[in-house]
């Protein structure tokens, strides 16, 4: 399956563990939220970073204590009508201060592939290569957005005052 990350088509550096299977000493790990929470303390001197794949139905507040040792966070949209992953990112970006990759997997179209950015997303599995470069070509598409998101994306409103202020010599 098809990683897009910060625009790209990338390989995935992470290899996911089943539940039931020893954890190794090293290496970049993707855990279920059960294995991940039962297991948080023996993971602090793991070397390698360490993802959790966090359900859509699941309090984000949960996983607030242990941001600081993960690296990666997937959300998950079980079906295309189902948004509360987009919740669950602004929450780990805006309320948690969560810098690590916020990845979506699941069922999601590509005209929702702009919201997944603005919301926090860096990456996306994607099912189709297709949609692997739909994705990718959604992350340089817009430049300009007027609501402020989790993205951090200078508003039409404050760009046009920087723009402004450039023309008046330095003068907003």
């Amino acid at each position: 399956m098809p990683l897009v990350s910060n625009g790209q088509i990338v390989s995935d550096r992470y290899r996911s563990i089943a539940d039931d299977a020893e954890l190794p000493v090293d290496g970049a790990l993707l855990l279920s939220a059960a294995q991940f929470l039962a297991s948080a303390d023996s993971l602090r001197g793991h070397d390698g970073p360490i993802g959790v794949i966090w359900p859509n139905d699941r309090n984000v507040a949960e996983l607030a204590p242990y941001l600081d040792q993960l690296a990666t966070v997937v959300l998950l949209f079980p079906t295309f009508r189902d948004g509360r992953a987009h919740s669950q990112a602004r929450l780990l970006r805006e309320r948690y201060g969560f810098r690590g990759e916020l990845r979506a997997s699941g069922q999601v179209l590509r005209d929702q592939f702009v919201f997944l950015l603005r919301n926090g997303f860096d990456s996306f599995d994607v099912k189709k290569d297709s949609d692997a470069e739909a994705f990718a070509a959604a992350a340089s598409r817009y430049s300009v957005f007027y609501q402020p998101a989790a993205d951090q994306a200078v508003g039409a409103l404050q760009r046009r005052r920087q723009l402004r202020g450039q023309a008046q010599g330095g003068q907003p």
